[in-house]
């Protein structure tokens, strides 16, 4: 990346706007072995929320590669892993495979509260 942001965020600056993830969380996450995005995202949570890793992958790799000592090109890239996309609560209720009826329940239950809060 050579647009020279890295150069402006310190420990405090968010990286992963979804997960609310900071600069020195990831750099914390790094010196204690993390080495790949996938690593971060296991002990952050940065790239779990709803854009997937759209708008941190980047930076999250450059940091990587600045804290490691490595041109970004040696930096793994985070492993896509379905669901690539938002699942509703609808869709998993009534998929045709019900072995587990607590499962199901449970979900059912969280669809009719949302339909009563209006959520």
């Amino acid at each position: 990346m050579n647009c020279g942001w890295n150069r402006f965020a310190d420990e405090f600056t968010i990286i992963c706007r979804c997960e609310e993830v900071t600069r020195g969380e990831i750099e914390t996450a790094i010196s204690q072995g993390a080495c790949t995005p996938d690593d971060i995202k296991r002990i952050t949570r940065c790239g779990m929320g709803p854009c997937q890793s759209k708008t941190c992958r980047m930076p999250v790799m450059a940091i990587i590669a600045e804290f490691i000592g490595r041109p970004l090109s040696q930096v793994a890239s985070p492993k896509a892993r379905f669901p690539l996309f938002p699942v509703h609560l609808e869709v998993l209720a009534t998929m045709p495979n019900r072995q587990n009826a607590e499962v199901i329940d449970i979900l059912l239950h969280a669809i009719d509260n949302r339909e009563q809060t209006g959520e």
